[in-house]
């Protein structure tokens, strides 16, 4: 008897030729779409692209001769997802709603749902793969990178465990994403060339600051911009921190002297570390990058030129509450330290970093300087091209 799959479409390429590889390879497929998302005190536009994309996701089931259905998971997503957001971007952090996605709805109360109808496991259309181990008579779940570097979506699966892992199948993890719409294209998969979604995850074509816009009061407030001068820097950075890994995560801390007003913004609580759009201000010889938010004063500092010393920092801290280990088996212990190869957010290319295991938490220290590490996002850590571990950025 074959084995049974639900497979997570979400109206998209990637989840249909997911779909398709596991039928040919004999599994029982079924597939469901999430719908996530349809409050309507927040409206972003007249489309519906829900709705659109489930319509997809039936038609792909069809064509596959799948059976389908579409599941209500909105209370569960506004909850776990959308209310934790919002109260993070008030605070002045950012967070990760894709990695949260799949950490609470895809790989926990989806997963859930999908046992209780008796399955074997659940596949999605993400670009990484998974390896099995063994210790000893344990099984080790391993989550390793995609083919496709320029694809790799294990970033987004960070917060995964061992029994998440153990119930999951990434049937294009092993493929470019030139194969996969070329697979999609030979079996007449009306995704084919369906431009991917720049959403939120499984909510649609939603843009995040208009998102966030019908939630957070507009609240007018200074920009001002800081000048690159090393004076400054030395008298706003620590350099008393009593060790060199303190001195590493230490945030520059301005004040309204260390700089000038060059205009005036909405809310400090809409900008992130980094951004580069959204400032609304011209003039200057190079573009302005956010480098500092301060959501109690409402101020927001920026910095000329994408070299400013306000946008880098040698390393970041990761509470212990916040630390998740994908692989538990390789956690390292209390006062010990591991040269492994991290990425602060998607599509960044893995970077040479120690981790040291402190009181305070994990530190880790990055070989060079990074850009625009911000607080409430997360730091991932490989060895070789495996994840292993996790943390929310303090």
């Amino acid at each position: 008897m074959s084995k049974k799959v639900i497979v997570a479409l979400s109206g998209g390429v990637d989840s249909s030729v997911a779909a398709l590889i596991l039928k040919q390879q004999g599994y029982h497929v079924i597939g469901i779409f999430m719908k996530n998302w349809h409050d309507e005190s927040v409206t972003i536009s007249n489309e519906c692209p829900w709705l659109e994309d489930s319509n997809d996701a039936l038609i792909i089931s069809e064509k596959l001769g799948i059976p389908f259905q579409v599941i209500d998971l909105s209370k569960e997503y506004k909850k776990r997802i959308v209310d934790y957001m919002f109260q993070e971007y008030k605070v002045g952090r950012t967070p990760n709603p894709d990695i949260l996605c799949n950490k609470e709805i895809k790989f926990d109360i989806f997963l859930s749902k999908a046992e209780s109808l008796g399955v074997d496991y659940i596949a999605t259309g993400h670009y990484c793969r998974k390896k099995e181990s063994k210790k000893g008579n344990k099984t080790i779940y391993q989550l390793l990178e995609g083919k496709d570097k320029t694809k790799d979506q294990s970033y987004f699966l960070c917060q995964l465990n061992q029994i998440q892992l153990s119930k999951v199948l990434f049937p294009i993890g092993d493929l470019n994403k030139t194969d996969v719409r070329k697979i999609a294209k030979e079996n007449s998969l009306i995704t084919a060339n369906k431009k991917d979604s720049q959403g939120l995850c499984f909510v649609g074509k939603i843009k995040l600051p208009e998102f966030l816009q019908q939630k957070l009061k507009i609240k007018k407030g200074k920009i001002i911009k800081v000048s690159p001068d090393e004076k400054i820097f030395k008298k706003v950075l620590n350099n008393k921190a009593e060790n060199f890994l303190k001195r590493s995560v230490e945030k520059y801390k301005y004040s309204e002297s260390d700089g000038e007003t060059i205009g005036y913004h909405d809310g400090a609580h809409f900008f992130t570390i980094g951004q580069r759009k959204g400032l609304q201000l011209g003039g200057f010889k190079n573009p302005l990058f956010v480098i500092e938010i301060d959501v109690k004063k409402n101020i927001i500092y920026v910095g000329e030129g994408k070299n400013h010393p306000g946008l880098y920092r040698q390393g970041l801290l990761i509470k212990h509450k916040d630390i998740h280990w994908v692989r538990p088996d390789l956690k390292i212990d209390l006062n010990s330290s591991e040269k492994i190869l991290a990425r602060i957010r998607y599509r960044q290319p893995l970077k040479r970093a120690e981790i040291f295991c402190c009181q305070e938490g994990i530190y880790l220290i990055f070989n060079k300087k990074q850009k625009a590490i911000s607080s409430g996002q997360f730091a991932a850590w490989y060895k070789g091209n495996e994840l292993i571990g996790s943390g929310v950025i303090y």
